[in-house]
């Protein structure tokens, strides 16, 4: 008798069951959703589309020679971004690539950088990344490539594996006008800081999480180092960024405006407010301009000769659209390790606002979490208006009127000091400002005394005892009260319990919409994000170290408005002097009324009640 099925004994058919269609395997996109349109046919490929790239020379180095594989983004990216212009120079010499994490940006920057000091012969190559480890990283897995290649190995010269001072030299052969030239060529990396690159002259340079860079320091030091080469690239790859990625940022709204503004991130007011966060304290009666204003244009790229490359998921979008998990992340499906599975998993343990940005490379607003009601902070940010000549511009009405207190705090790192001002507005709602960051802290003393600005300052304050600004308060305090030194701002100390009762005030402020302030992006991410600590009474503050963007430029502001709020105590007078007593008088007394008793002996039976 033939064995029952499983079916069958349920009472099921095998013709009953019912089929599940299998969902087809997640494979992601090869091109980019935003990108800078080429100028010429550069696909599919054929000597047309070879003649205006150099990227089909790099695909065949790296299959040919490296042994490497690229994915089909990595392939489309090359060809695209080495387009060359009529004088067969390169198009662009900034590209910006965007891209979700773990897809191979690293593969891609090693490839690129080996190309340049192997085949093409640029003498330097600079590697960068905001911390020295992962640059270092990236440039050892190029020397392991070099070291495995039989073509390759022997050209190398010398590998320098001392911290700090990384480099691979390479050292080939160039005919030049029918004479054979040994030729060197470099690779070598450096921490994203104020100070690389300065005394280079670099031809690549390679700059991983751009948007870690939240001031124009590193960018400014780095790529100044290509301004004297005919040819150069800058190479900036990056996930998604915040609202503190001023760089990336920048770039990324020239870029989109390059590939007609498929988003409309270039109309949406972002650019009121300067990126670098030193705005001055003017108002409309200030005379004096401030000498040490940073401006953005001082920044600003050539549109032509900028590149944008952005795989991201469409805005809107839900986190579980598996369409946009595919834009995102063109490797998925393509690297046997990362499956669609594996965004599932991370999709549904993740925070949402961590998942939109590193997997989705979506941009966070830092509005998602944080401590306080849902959508009352950005409620209380002030609306620009449209000046005269179609700017947008502060409105007249969210302007401080009154004379101001300055709130000081520093990063965790001792980087930055953030400085916030406070004051009303002419409706009579307070109203904080970031007016400066800037390294180290003597910069604050000058910074207050400069022109008008000392004359609308009534006093500043900082957290006083066990915070990294401390110091400087105390510094402060001690300039104040020396009557040689020019700085006149009274100091007053915040500790204790007015530090939690600064913030519950600022908290209630903020939620019950009384509070204003303008966009001003590291302000709004340290607002929105920071994590409270709380003590064993009850009382909150936000807590530096948990906090995912730090507190510094929400303290400063909590500080200022601190200051500007808080209820001033005056001491009551001394109780006047007893009147004078004659020397008989005191004689003639009684033990008991000479001691002040009011005729009490020291009996408890004679007191009555």
């Amino acid at each position: 008798m033939a064995a029952t099925s499983q079916a069958s004994r349920s009472g099921q058919t095998d013709a009953a069951k019912p089929v599940r269609k299998k969902r087809p395997k997640l494979y992601g996109k090869e091109k980019p959703r935003v990108y800078t349109p080429p100028l010429h046919q550069l696909e599919p490929r054929s000597p047309e589309a070879e003649a205006w790239t150099l990227g089909y020379d790099v695909i065949d180095f790296a299959e040919q020679v490296l042994k490497v594989n690229l994915f089909p983004w990595q392939k489309w990216l090359l060809v695209h971004m080495l387009e060359l212009l009529e004088d067969g120079q390169l198009r662009f010499r900034t590209v910006v690539v965007l891209i979700a994490r773990q897809n191979g940006k690293s593969t891609l920057s090693q490839v690129l950088a080996l190309w340049i000091i192997c085949v093409w012969g640029w003498p330097l190559v600079l590697g960068t990344a905001q911390d020295l480890e992962t640059a270092e990283e990236v440039w050892q897995g190029a020397v392991d490539m070099v070291e495995e290649s039989e073509e390759l190995a022997p050209l190398i010269d010398k590998v320098v594996k001392v911290n700090g001072k990384k480099a691979l030299e390479i050292i080939r052969d160039v005919e030049n006008y029918k004479q054979t030239k040994r030729v060197k060529t470099r690779y070598k990396v450096k921490a994203a800081n104020r100070k690389a690159g300065r005394g280079f002259t670099g031809n690549l340079i390679l700059l991983d999480e751009l948007r870690e860079h939240q001031n124009w320091d590193a960018w400014g030091a780095i790529t100044k180092t290509t301004m004297a080469q005919v040819e150069a690239l800058i190479l900036a790859l990056s996930n998604a960024g915040d609202v503190t990625s001023v760089v990336l940022r920048h770039l990324r709204r020239m870029g989109h405006e390059g590939a007609g503004d498929p988003d409309g991130i270039c109309k949406s007011g972002d650019e009121l407010m300067p990126d670098l966060i030193d705005l001055g304290m003017e108002s409309s009666s200030d005379d004096e301009e401030d000498d040490e204003w940073d401006d953005e244009d001082e920044w600003e790229q050539d549109p032509e000769s900028l590149g944008l490359f952005e795989w991201s998921a469409p805005p809107g979008c839900s986190k579980w659209d598996r369409g946009g998990w595919a834009q995102a992340n063109p490797s998925v499906g393509w690297n046997p390790g990362f499956t669609e599975r594996t965004l599932a998993s991370a999709c549904k343990t993740d925070p949402e606002w961590v998942y939109r940005t590193e997997c989705l490379c979506q941009w966070s607003d830092g509005i998602l979490e944080g401590p306080f009601a849902p959508g009352v902070w950005e409620e209380g940010q002030n609306v620009p208006e449209a000046g005269p000549d179609g700017a947008l511009q502060v409105a007249q009405a969210d302007q401080i009127v009154s004379d101001v207190t300055i709130g000081l705090a520093q990063s965790s790192d001792r980087e930055y000091v953030y400085m916030a001002r406070a004051g009303y507005r002419a409706d009579g709602n307070p109203q904080v400002e970031l007016v400066a960051a800037r390294h180290g802290t003597g910069w604050t003393f000058d910074y207050m005394m400069h022109g008008n600005r000392r004359k609308r300052i009534k006093a500043a304050t900082g957290q006083s005892k066990g915070a990294q600004v401390s110091a400087l308060i105390e510094d402060l305090s001690e300039a104040k009260s020396d009557p040689e030194n020019a700085f006149d701002v009274p100091v007053e100390p915040w500790q204790g319990t007015d530090l939690t009762n600064g913030w519950s005030r600022f908290m209630d402020a903020v939620n019950h919409k009384k509070l204003r302030h303008h966009k001003q992006p590291p302000l709004d991410l340290s607002a929105t994000t920071a994590v409270l600590k709380v003590f064993s009474g009850g009382a909150t503050l936000p807590d530096e170290k948990a906090s995912p963007a730090g507190t510094a430029p929400l303290m400063a502001a909590v500080a200022a408005f601190w200051l500007l709020t808080r209820k001033e105590e005056h001491e009551l007078p001394p109780p006047p002097p007893p009147a004078a007593v004659l020397a008989t008088e005191v004689e003639a007394a009684t033990p008991a009324e000479a001691n002040g008793l009011g005729g009490w002996s020291g009996d408890i039976g004679s007191v009555g009640f």
